[in-house]
């Protein structure tokens, strides 16, 4: 008879608890946290200058930040960017379709436009649409070459408004233009191949296929050009137009006050943009579906979501109890 085999069982309790006892070092970095205490003692020095200096007038500042002339240049500023972006994004796309086409009357006349209106400072553009009543004192519509069937006065229709948003608007086309070209052509030209073999019309590939893809790449350079757009209409004060800017000057160019008042010129393009910021994400969000299987949680859903953890963690404690 052969000898008993000897086997050894190994207890499953006995390993989780060997492995319980193992007890990892954390890496300790000394210069991240000294880093880290040298910046907090830059911010609370900061804000504790903004909180004790006199020369910030804290009290002029909230009794102009809300004052109606004030809110009424805001509104001036909004409706600009509003005018600016949705004129010069839709020319833009025509701009943008004339670089992408076959015809090469299209192609010049386009990449013309896009180098004429880069080349030229914004400032100039506004005071030349601001002045073109200098140029022509009258315009009519009518047949190219041939007769007009009416006529207006140049200076009884463009305004300083009008003006201000021409130029915004066609300056803003030009670099619209090359935004969602850029974002047109990132799009995998073997996809579109693929959509032709399918049989798809070309519209549909267009709406289907190539935008949702190029507007991942269109998304955060656009909304870099709105952003820029809202802080640049500041250089129409100089066509006095009472935006927000150009109300500030006037209001500390009678009391005196600059820094209260231009703080509250800082304040409105800052709650401004993040409002844009936040618009921006969401789009960016919504887009984004199709590139990830589970899109990262929102802010206010990560907030939710540790709210139910520390709340959920107390659930069945006994009173007095830790974990």
């Amino acid at each position: 008879m052969s000898a008993p085999t000897d086997i050894r069982t190994t207890d499953p309790a006995a390993e989780r608890t060997d492995d319980a006892d193992l007890v990892v070092a954390r890496t300790w970095h000394p210069w991240r946290w000294v880093t880290s205490a040298a910046v907090l003692i830059v911010v609370a020095q900061f804000i504790h200058g903004l909180a004790t200096n006199p020369g910030w007038d804290w009290p002029t500042f909230a009794r102009y930040f809300t004052a109606e002339s004030v809110l009424s240049a805001l509104w001036m500023t909004i409706k600009l960017t509003l005018w600016g972006t949705f004129l010069g994004f839709a020319l833009g796309v025509l701009l943008a379709v004339g670089r992408l086409s076959n015809n090469p009357v299209l192609q010049v006349i386009s990449w013309t436009y896009i180098w004429a209106f880069r080349s030229i400072p914004l400032i100039v553009q506004l005071l030349f649409w601001f002045n073109i009543a200098y140029l022509y004192q009258t315009m009519s519509v009518g047949i190219p070459f041939g007769p007009g069937f009416f006529e207006f006065e140049v200076s009884g229709v463009i305004s300083g408004f009008t003006a201000a948003v021409i130029g915004l608007a066609l300056h803003q086309a030009a670099y619209s233009a090359e935004i969602i070209r850029a974002g047109i052509i990132s799009v995998d030209h073997g996809q579109i191949e693929a959509a032709n073999a399918l049989g798809i019309p070309r519209l549909r590939q267009f709406f289907r296929i190539v935008l949702p893809q190029a507007m991942r790449s269109i998304l955060p350079n656009a909304a870099n050009e709105v952003i820029s757009l809202f802080k640049g209409t500041s250089i129409v004060s100089t066509m006095a137009i009472a935006e927000l800017f150009y109300q500030v000057q006037v209001i500390f160019g009678r009391s005196g006050r600059v820094v209260p008042l231009l703080m509250v010129a800082t304040v409105w393009y800052i709650i401004l943009t993040t409002v844009l910021s936040i618009v921006q994400y969401y789009i960016e969000r919504h887009y984004a579906r199709g590139s990830a299987r589970e899109l990262p949680l929102t802010p206010w859903q990560k907030v939710v979501t540790k709210y139910r953890e520390i709340r959920d963690t107390g659930v069945g404690a006994p009173r007095g109890a830790t974990r």
